[in-house]
């Protein structure tokens, strides 16, 4: 039996062998480095998105706070009165009940008369100055969302559902009500 014997490798393939060796196991760790890079900048990106995500949110709520406050800015402004236009009401109420019980008919009576008309004139001008506004509804469909019907009384003159006669006048500020009309109603004949 003859060895056969393989013919010594030399120099050049040996070093070609290597080099080929060599840029595989380069090759191989690139991969490996580009691999890690991707899935880092996956990473990065996604956090990056989170973070955008965030502050969309964020300025979102800061808009709707910035809203809801000038609302509330607004609200204050236009209802600050509310109290103090309560508060007056009573005033009205007197006035016009002084003008209900005075006799028109005597003389005497006509320079008082006139000027309680023009105080109450007077008032109701300056106060709806400022957004309050007298609800006198007598003849008109009755609203329960502006007047409060103390009595119904069968009529056939006017249809159902109708203020006859108003007790008590109703005042609203800036669309608000602040006090409800108390109203007579009419009903159907029995």
């Amino acid at each position: 039996m003859t060895e056969q014997h393989k013919p010594a490798e030399t120099p050049e393939e040996l070093n070609q062998t290597s080099d080929s060796h060599a840029d595989t196991v380069e090759l191989s760790s690139e991969q490996t480095i580009i691999t890690k890079l991707e899935e880092e900048l996956a990473k990065t990106q996604a956090q990056l998105a989170e973070q955008h995500d965030l502050m969309l949110r964020i300025k979102a709520e800061a808009d709707n706070a910035r809203r809801r406050a000038a609302l509330d800015v607004e609200k204050a402004h236009k209802f600050a009165l509310e109290k103090f236009a309560s508060d007056l009401l009573p005033v009205m109420d007197n006035l016009e009940r002084a003008l209900n019980f005075i006799n028109r008919e005597d003389e005497s009576f006509k320079a008082i008369i006139e000027g309680i008309e023009l105080t109450m004139k007077s008032f109701l001008d300056t106060v709806a100055k400022y957004g309050v506004v007298q609800i006198d509804p007598a003849g008109q469909p009755f609203n329960p969302e502006q007047h409060q019907a103390m009595s119904m009384q069968p009529t056939a003159d006017l249809p159902p559902n109708t203020v006859t006669f108003v007790m008590q006048k109703g005042y609203e500020l800036n669309g608000r009500l602040l006090r409800p009309a108390m109203v007579g109603v009419s009903k159907a004949p029995d």
